[in-house]
């Protein structure tokens, strides 16, 4: 196995590697301190902490519980969100449930994943794919019309729920010196049809969003998918009749890295001045499961 055959396989030329002492919770720490600095609004003044993750610390407590006491956000509630690569989309739907009710105003969000924990180097469908990292935002009410949230989708397909796991270390398989020598507390992958379903369903997740929000293609300044693989990427571009310049691509520079994909993504794009005021970007994500979800959103 060479860079030149993980590169034409997946896009991927490097990825991050969290260090030895770090736990996901010191990614998303620090994600989360950057969220902070960039909004102006303080810890102080968090409602709500929700990590999306599916590499927490431990079972018990929540990540989110260790995050929000590092960030001393004392006045936060704090829970994990788990959906898989989709799980920065679920927690974007789960915080504007909280701000649309009132239960909160300002909820800090943040997808966080230490995915090369879980890896089997001797699994080549896996072990070429994921890096670890974190990306965070803070989601409140706005009263300038015309911008944030325009239309959010998620779903599940529960049949697929042993297509991409991690089998052992539930209450289903805890974990014993045969779970550990048959490396069940690694992620699996099975499915030969897999890659044609996400196509499918990523593309229709795209046409589909686009049709419930009365806007077209023409109309989206930038699309960031989840970096699963560029391979995919460059397929649904090509199904959607979009132009690939349009999909926002960092997977040769981070590997897939889950949940935090998007958010990290969404970060770099702010950098690179990709997103402007008053653009119009597409989220859209597809994880193990099956979930998946989108969020189009004017900025």
């Amino acid at each position: 196995m060479t860079s030149d055959w993980i590169f034409q396989r997946t896009g991927i030329l490097q990825r991050y590697v969290a260090s030895p002492e770090q736990a996901t919770s010191d990614l998303a720490v620090e994600a989360a301190k950057e969220a902070i600095l960039s909004s102006g609004i303080p810890a102080s003044q968090i409602d709500l902490v929700i990590v999306a993750t599916s590499t927490p610390d431990t079972l018990v407590p929540s990540t989110a519980c260790h995050v929000q006491y590092e960030l001393g956000a004392t006045s936060a509630g704090a829970f994990d969100l788990g959906a898989a690569c989709s799980g920065f989309i679920y927690g974007l739907a789960t915080a504007n449930g909280y701000i649309q009710s009132g239960l909160a105003s300002n909820v800090l969000l943040i997808a966080a994943e230490t995915r090369t924990r879980f890896i089997n180097y001797n699994d080549l469908n896996t072990a070429v794919l994921y890096g670890d990292g974190a990306g965070a935002v803070i989601l409140s009410q706005t009263d300038k019309f015309g911008t944030g949230l325009i239309q959010l989708t998620i779903g599940a397909d529960g049949k697929g729920n042993d297509t991409i796991s991690i089998p052992a270390g539930g209450s289903r398989l805890p974990a014993s010196q045969q779970t550990v020598k048959k490396h069940l507390h690694c992620i699996h992958f099975k499915g030969t049809y897999f890659v044609k379903h996400v196509v499918r369903c990523i593309t229709e997740l795209i046409q589909g969003t686009l049709h419930q929000a009365g806007t077209t293609a023409d109309e989206v300044d930038l699309i960031i998918p989840h970096q699963m693989n560029l391979r995919i990427i460059e397929i649904v571009a090509k199904k959607t009749g979009i132009p690939i310049e349009k999909f926002f691509v960092n997977i040769d520079k981070c590997g897939n890295t889950s949940a935090a994909s998007i958010p990290i993504a969404l970060d770099e794009a702010l950098q690179q001045d990709r997103i402007r005021s008053g653009d119009v970007v597409l989220l859209v994500a597809f994880g193990a499961g099956f979930t998946w979800g989108s969020a189009l959103i004017r900025w």
